[in-house]
């Protein structure tokens, strides 16, 4: 079996109304908010090491994305390019450049049949130490 490219980081779902989606999956999962922002709110991780997070749906994103395309996971990796690539030879494509935080970018990617990912780096450090304690890792996951 060829090496993974990437890791299951988090499930992202685009919202009407991120806040109340968000409370609602901190009762559910028993968690809570470890970054809260205009255009993000993120949970946090459950048992899993996994967590969820929730971005503005609006008017424009709802009909560029369409009614099926409001939730997908996230991929951490340690280089984009690599991911990239290896997804492509993989049969996926990219479908467009993300610019998040200042000079922080994201793929997102979709895979042979249009479902779409975002391929991302770790988390900054003092998120993920928020996040997943001192080591700001899940367990068992290295930082690569």
């Amino acid at each position: 079996m060829d090496a993974p490219v990437g890791w299951l980081r988090a499930v992202v779902i685009d919202a009407e109304d991120p806040a109340r989606l968000a409370a609602f999956w901190c009762a559910v999962l028993g968690v809570g908010i470890v970054e809260e922002a205009p255009d993000w709110i993120q949970l946090e991780p459950d048992r899993s090491g996994a967590f969820m997070a929730f971005e503005p749906r609006d008017a424009a994103t709802a009909t560029a994305t369409g009614p099926d395309r409001r939730t997908r996971p996230d991929l951490e990796v340690t280089d984009m390019e690599v991911a990239r690539a290896r997804v492509e030879e993989l049969g996926g494509r990219l479908v467009e450049v993300i610019h998040a935080r200042p000079g922080e970018s994201h793929y997102r990617m979709a895979d042979p049949e249009g479902n779409e990912f975002t391929v991302v780096l770790p988390l900054p450090d003092d998120v993920a130490q928020r996040a997943y304690g001192p080591t700001g890792r899940p367990p068992g996951v290295d930082r690569g």
